[in-house]
């Protein structure tokens, strides 16, 4: 018979707690035993009992990273079992939060067999008096991320082996929980040496020591500390539109709330020119809540929910991103643009007759112009150099002041837009948004205006009694002051 490993678990506590089978093999056995470390309760008992062992704590020395510990003891083991059969030992259950024990059931050079042992999970629920029914979860904390974690539920960190880790863990935590949050320190479950410590979150790695036998306990949130989670919005916005809600936002449907759709982007816009950071957010919270609005009544009709929203954008950065996601290469920003509009016609196949298909029919026809000419930009058709451009610029002006001689109103109407059409394609030339660039001239014009008002308003005048130099004056004297 081939060479094995078999792997035992110790349990979390003393030699009364370990199953009598695995004691009684573990005292029997002529194979070679290995710990993963000797740093625990059960081990000095074993030694007493005659059993003897190999602990691999040697190789903790020997790098401070936890996934290349684990990785050269998996390496020590097999290469120990290309010798002979072997034991392997870990504390609690060899299938929980055993690294080296998943390595070694990865590789197919050896067997390996799992015996079983006592999860120190169950001595954790009875100290902590907790039933994991009501939603449990266990996290290594030495390799998690923030967004992973359920704050619903119990939620356990495990490997908690120093005061770094510990660190590691509150600060994440800090990120969602206030500093005064309590938990619970749980050292060496199970055992004569069981200690449970409540304290504030903050506290967590101060003033107290963490070894080997340390779990990190947080009891589950309520939902008044989750509102920046998205569970906790998309649940508010449920509860608005139920039963028991809103009337405004239960009588809402997709045509309604169109208008609001557009003046959220456009108050959005306002706060990015200002820089305004607190805006910002504000704003983008207001946009979001039409995703979320739209998402919600698209569930109530049963068609869609906002996991089909999120699951096609996911899909679509995936796709249109293959030098990301996939095997395709973009050097600079110009080919990850043609690239995209590539993969967009692939996406939309017959769907779409032309190349400006794309452009929405209810964009304000500024940014519409833009939007078309980019699109034919794309396919070349666009003037190579900026002289042409305003040449173009200047033969449409000719054009308008002929037709303003001529008294044509419907010629003057279609030169007039020709001009704002070459402009459009002028911004994008340059780079810049026309749409946003008037806005910010609109903005100027309304603080520059309001300014003479005030002024005039100062001196009892009416902006309608005042002339046009008196007007200017102020017009000057605000543009000086910007």
């Amino acid at each position: 018979m081939s060479n094995r490993i078999e792997i035992i678990g110790l349990g979390a506590g003393d030699l009364d707690q370990l199953p009598f089978g695995i004691y009684k093999k573990l005292l029997k056995t002529d194979l070679p035993i290995f710990v993963r470390t000797a740093d625990h309760p059960l081990m000095s008992a074993l030694e007493a009992e005659g059993v003897k062992f190999t602990a691999l704590d040697y190789l903790y020395e020997a790098s401070d990273q936890f996934g290349e510990v684990y990785e050269n003891i998996a390496s020590a083991l097999l290469k120990k079992a290309s010798e002979s059969s072997i034991i392997y030992a870990v504390p609690g259950h060899p299938m929980l939060a055993e690294k080296t024990v998943k390595l070694l059931l990865e590789q197919s050079d050896v067997p390996v067999e799992v015996i079983g042992g006592q999860s120190y999970l169950d001595a954790l629920f009875t100290a902590l008096q907790i039933d994991p029914i009501e939603g449990f979860q266990i996290v290594d904390g030495t390799g998690f991320e923030r967004h992973d974690l359920n704050y619903r539920n119990h939620l356990i960190f495990c490997q908690v082996y120093d005061r770094f880790i510990a660190s590691e863990v509150k600060l994440t935590l800090l990120d969602d929980l206030p500093p005064d949050y309590r938990i619970k320190l749980v050292e060496a479950a199970g055992t004569e040496q069981e200690k449970i410590i409540d304290v504030p979150l903050e506290e967590l790695d101060r003033n107290m020591d963490v070894s080997n036998l340390t779990s990190v306990y947080v009891p589950p949130v309520p939902s008044n500390m989750l509102h920046h989670t998205f569970t906790r919005l998309r649940e508010v916005i449920a509860q608005l539109r139920g039963p028991d809600g809103c009337p405004w936002d239960k009588k809402q449907t997709h045509e309604t709330l169109r208008v609001y759709a557009i003046e959220e982007v456009y108050e959005l816009i306002e706060a990015i020119d200002l820089q305004d950071d607190d805006g910002i957010i504000e704003e983008l919270g207001d946009i979001l809540l039409q995703v979320m609005l739209h998402s919600q009544i698209g569930a109530d009709d049963g068609y869609f929910t906002v996991d089909d929203v999120i699951r096609s954008i996911t899909d679509k950065m995936i796709h249109r991103h293959p030098h990301v996601f996939g095997k395709g290469s973009a050097e600079t920003a110009a080919d990850v643009v043609k690239s995209w509009a590539a993969l967009k016609q692939e996406e939309k196949g017959d769907t779409r007759k032309s190349l400006l298909d794309g452009v929405p029919v209810g964009l304000p026809a500024l940014a519409a112009a833009a939007k078309l000419q980019d699109k034919a930009a794309s396919a070349g058709f666009s003037w190579d150099n900026s002289a042409d451009m305003w040449a173009k610029l200047q033969e449409e002006m000719d054009e308008v002041h002929a037709a303003i001689e001529k008294e044509d109103e419907a010629n003057t109407i279609e030169e007039l837009g020709d001009v704002l059409f070459v402009l459009a394609n002028i911004s994008r030339y340059y780079k810049v948004n026309p749409e946003l660039a008037l806005n910010q001239a609109n903005r100027k014009f309304r603080s520059r205006f309001t300014y003479i008002e005030k002024q005039l308003n100062e001196q009892g005048k009416d902006v309608f009694q005042s002339s046009l130099e008196e007007m200017d004056y102020y017009w000057n004297q605000a543009k000086g002051k910007e």
